[in-house]
């Protein structure tokens, strides 16, 4: 599978994607990112803006289309064998982002471009030119698409064989999202709530200690959400 990602803030992907199980991804080839800075396809040599007023007024600024339009381009005729992609503007208006969806992805395709858009939003007809998905992390806003692209990245990269180990650490494969977990020490004193002086002994249920691997499960699926 391979990430591309379009965004004017290069570091903040690139930061994320040296750490923990995307870094070891990579390392083994199961994924490959590739990152656009949008600055570079502007045609603004000096200052390399991207962005400009909106037509009609109002406050704040537009992604500018060409910019982001030569930056699918180039990622589109990228070397390799032909590649089933899609094309994703992450957008507060767009279909909210769902586990399925993850899942789905990462049978259906090789390769998935993304586009962070900042600011009050990307030119509207950048849509026209190429199909793409609009998507939403949530009911909520952000201040631009770098976090909804690494979330994208990891939630479809947990359903690519091999990058977490085991077919079995998918944990909504096994009882679903949510399980209580538990590990030593077997018995854990703290304050309540962390302020009061006397300390409350907070344990581990019974049934996970009991080595009833059938209770144990049965137990585990009935506290799954």
């Amino acid at each position: 599978m391979r990430f591309d990602v379009i965004t004017i803030f290069p570091k903040i992907i690139k930061a994320y994607l040296g750490e923990s199980i995307l870094k070891r991804a990579q390392e083994r080839k199961l994924v490959e990112f590739c990152i656009y800075d949008l600055h570079k396809f502007s045609r603004d040599a000096k200052h390399h803006k991207v962005d400009d007023r909106p037509y009609g007024g109002g406050p704040g600024m537009v992604m500018q289309a060409e910019p982001i339009a030569q930056a699918i381009g180039s990622a589109l005729k990228a070397k390799g064998k032909p590649q089933k992609a899609k094309i994703v503007l992450f957008s507060a208006r767009g279909k909210q982002f769902t586990a399925k969806m993850a899942a789905d992805w990462a049978k259906r395709y090789d390769r998935i471009i993304m586009i962070a858009g900042r600011y009050e939003g990307v030119d509207e007809r950048i849509k026209k030119i190429y199909r793409m998905e609009e998507i939403s992390m949530g009911p909520y806003v952000l201040t631009g698409g770098e976090l909804p692209a690494l979330v994208v990245a990891d939630a479809v990269s947990r359903h690519i064989p091999g990058v977490l180990g085991a077919h079995e650490s998918l944990e909504e494969k096994r009882y679903g999202v949510g399980v209580p977990a538990y590990t030593r020490p077997e018995i854990f004193r703290w304050p309540a709530r962390g302020r009061d002086k006397k300390k409350k002994t907070y344990r581990v249920p019974k049934v996970l200690l009991s080595g009833d691997h059938k209770k144990i499960a049965e137990w585990r699926k009935k506290h799954a959400k």
